[in-house]
């Protein structure tokens, strides 16, 4: 009922004279700032549909917890609150929705090549299809490369991990592989982690470089392992209500926009966290660790058995889907 309320409210605006009309608003929350891959790809998105609109629909884009924070902000696409958000997949479980968190999984992702084909293949299609039940309408899955992990001290082998208080966005895939190297992972909202690692609430966290360097974790944390032990991705989100009731020709220019908007953020995600990187390093403010591939190695074998530790709570399904597409032996 909600659905064709919402829809005959938009039809009935667009029916009143020209000088009447109002512009639909669309707010777009998301937690990171406007200068990260996520940032710009919502920057443009509000360019290209406003203009392929005509102005027919604004969007108000509401950057680095401006509105919500991460933890807050699927109440607040449930209320009307927003229209848009761009969580991290791990953040779809209180929706009662684990499969997500598959994405999570430690070393999943060999290359950047293969997380492209997962997302855009049939595992990225059946997690999305999962949102359709609780009322979600999945976009597009928004790409922000693959984690480096940080602490006061070097990271190098799994054991250095033991006893230190690491920032986790809420996954539980995550909180295992984690917990697997003796550290102990604290839930925390993004707006919350560079405070939190200045006062020593936390000792260390896990990111993406871009995401290092423009909330400068790294003025904050004297050592910064490039691990590349999981990737982080996002998926574009709004309420099937909304999204499917906009009249029909405002939607086709907003699936464009979208489209567009994606194939924009996710090619520039990898130069982003290309040139954070080299921006951290000339800082001079942290000490980078690559490495070797033996090292790796350890890190993926003490790792592996989380495969089977998370199985219960994400699903013996997606976790062979994922497999089969990538290509890892667990």
């Amino acid at each position: 009922m909600k659905k064709k309320v919402f829809a005959f409210a938009v039809a009935a605006a667009f029916s009143l004279p020209a000088f009447a009309q109002q512009p639909i608003v669309i707010k777009f929350s998301h937690v990171v700032t406007n200068d990260t891959p996520k940032g710009l790809g919502a920057l443009k998105f509000k360019e290209l549909a406003e203009k392929y609109t005509g102005g027919k629909v604004k969007v108000e884009v509401y950057p680095n917890s401006t509105l919500y924070k991460d933890k807050e902000e699927l109440d607040a696409l449930k209320l009307g609150s927003v229209q848009l958000l761009a969580p991290s997949t791990a953040k779809f479980r209180p929706l009662g929705i684990s499969e997500f968190e598959a994405l999570d999984l430690p070393f999943i992702f060999p290359d950047q090549a293969t997380y492209d084909k997962v997302v855009n293949g049939p595992v990225g299609k059946y997690l999305l299809k999962k949102l359709e039940a609780k009322g979600i309408k999945g976009l597009a899955y928004w790409d922000n490369g693959f984690y480096m992990a940080s602490a006061n001290r070097p990271l190098i082998k799994p054991g250095d991990f033991q006893g230190l208080k690491i920032r986790i966005s809420g996954s539980k895939v995550g909180d295992a592989y984690f917990r697997a190297m003796g550290a102990l992972p604290q839930i925390m909202a993004f707006s919350e982690v560079y405070q939190a690692l200045q006062t020593g609430v936390v000792d260390g966290c896990e990111n993406t470089p871009s995401n290092y360097w423009t909330q400068k974790f790294f003025e904050v944390q004297k050592d910064i392992t490039i691990s590349n032990h999981a990737h982080l991705q996002y998926t574009v989100t709004a309420t099937t209500a909304f999204w499917d009731g906009l009249p029909p020709a405002i939607r086709s220019e907003l699936d464009k926009a979208m489209a567009e908007a994606t194939t924009y953020s996710n090619s520039i995600a990898q130069k982003e966290n290309v040139d954070a990187l080299a921006q951290i390093k000339a800082s001079g403010k942290t000490t980078i660790h690559e490495l070797t591939p033996a090292q790796r190695q350890v890190w993926i074998d003490t790792l592996k058995p989380i495969y089977k530790t998370v199985e219960p709570r994400v699903g013996k399904e997606i976790i062979e889907m994922l497999l089969k597409e990538a290509g890892f032996k667990a």
